[in-house]
């Protein structure tokens, strides 16, 4: 049997074929859920009183206070984390994935509404998020279709993502952008988050991890979307 996050809990790969694709299907429909909450979210905050404080206090927070608002978020999501995988309820699970939609809505806040100032309408985020779900439709099929198991990525991924944290913190100290290529390897450290998320919800979550999964997934896909966005900033800043 394959191993999976909890004890007793059977592997989706080693399930029968209907309860595989029911954990992949509620999965995936999870991540829907998620997404359309989050952009529920993020245009309900952009157009209210409180959404606009909140964008002024981060824009004007600097760069160290950047780096509060980082730490925030990164607290908030490894509690989320812990609670989307939860065995206590499946509301706690939910609570956990509902608190990571929150988190990351009011953290993509000010870039939502610089990208949206730059061109005077929504066409950046909509490119961006177009880019996105074709790149991780791609990804996903990767997976799917050659079976491949990309679990090997755990230890590279977690030192990148080390490393991209040490250069924001180098960076919010000395004042140093980062600049476009920091954020094409974020890129593809994204990526490589997609395609291993997706590996393990074929090949090591539990048939009945698909709070925790879909969580995990979103984070990678939210990543990307980020750092592709700030892409296409940089380069239209550049006309």
């Amino acid at each position: 049997m394959r191993e999976t996050n909890y004890p007793n809990v059977m592997a989706a790969a080693d399930a029968a074929p209907e309860a595989r694709a029911a954990f992949i299907r509620r999965t995936y429909l999870h991540l829907a859920g998620a997404i359309a909450a989050f952009a529920t979210l993020e245009a309900w905050l952009l157009e209210s009183a409180i959404g606009k404080q909140l964008i002024g206090l981060m824009l004007g927070a600097g760069n160290m206070g950047w780096l509060v608002v980082l730490a925030c978020f990164i607290g908030v999501s490894w509690l989320a984390t812990s609670l989307a995988q939860s065995r206590a309820s499946a509301g706690t699970q939910y609570m956990g994935l509902g608190l990571f939609v929150i988190a990351e809505a009011v953290i993509f806040l000010p870039m939502i509404a610089m990208a949206t100032a730059l061109t005077g309408d929504k066409s950046l985020i909509m490119t961006a998020g177009l880019m996105t779900l074709l790149l991780v439709t791609g990804l996903t099929a990767t997976v799917f279709i050659t079976r491949a198991d990309f679990s090997f990525m755990k230890n590279i991924l977690t030192i990148g993502f080390l490393l991209a944290l040490g250069a924001m913190v180098i960076g919010a100290f000395s004042g140093f952008s980062l600049g476009l290529w920091f954020s094409v390897a974020m890129v593809g450290l994204a990526a490589g988050s997609v395609l291993y998320t997706t590996s393990n919800i074929l090949h090591h979550y539990g048939t009945d991890d698909h709070v925790a999964a879909s969580l995990s997934l979103f984070a990678s896909v939210a990543m990307l979307f980020w750092y592709i966005l700030r892409i296409l900033m940089t380069f239209t800043n550049r006309d």
